[in-house]
């Protein structure tokens, strides 16, 4: 009987310790905006090229200086591709849209953002402030291809509802465009303390 208890104590603690390490292993970004930090928990294992994508631009210090140009309370944020004075940053060539991955377009995760080609993602992203079930992978269509979300907030979610509470204007032929800029300040990879 002892060893029973022992050797399921033994599973449930080499369990316990890979999820652990797998979850230790997902890189995380921490975003300094002009309304406060939030924290980005990434998810490499679902989404190889995007995450790889998305840590090239921070590690290239891409997203200093970027705004969250567009703002739909009830819907989402998007940011990461244009300056406080509406410019659109150059960005590398579109990635691969590993929408079919299986992970969901719910509140508080993060996705790349494109135009109505499937493959044309580059450098913007958004953060859903709701549960999007219509910007899911349904089918290989280019109507039902989906959104990829490659991460998820794990700090900062009353951050990231503060800025989606931000009015909003037409500015530059962009709507839905904050009326004061929300600065991406700073991006960077963290380790966890």
């Amino acid at each position: 009987m002892t060893k029973l208890i022992l050797a399921g104590l033994a599973a449930v603690l080499l369990l316990t310790a890979q999820v652990t390490a797998q979850t230790a292993a997902n890189p995380k970004v921490l975003l300094k905006t002009s309304k406060g930090n939030i924290t980005l928990e990434l998810f490499p294992a679902k989404a190889p090229v995007t995450v790889k994508n998305f840590l090239s631009y921070v590690n290239d210090k891409f997203y200093n200086g970027t705004i969250f140009h567009r703002v739909i309370k009830g819907f989402m944020i998007q940011g990461g591709g244009l300056t406080e004075d509406m410019h659109q940053k150059a960005a590398r060539p579109p990635i691969k849209n590993e929408a079919a991955n299986g992970l969901k377009n719910v509140r508080g995760t993060v996705a790349m953002a494109r135009s109505a080609v499937v493959d044309s993602a580059t450098c913007q992203f958004f953060i859903n402030l709701v549960d999007n079930p219509n910007l899911d992978h349904r089918d290989n269509t280019e109507e039902g291809f989906g959104y990829c979300v490659f991460g998820r907030v794990v700090a900062g979610m009353d951050v990231v509802d503060a800025i989606a509470e931000s009015p909003t204007g037409t500015r530059r032929g962009h709507r839905d465009v904050p009326r004061e800029p929300v600065v991406i300040i700073s991006a960077e990879v963290v380790t966890d303390r």
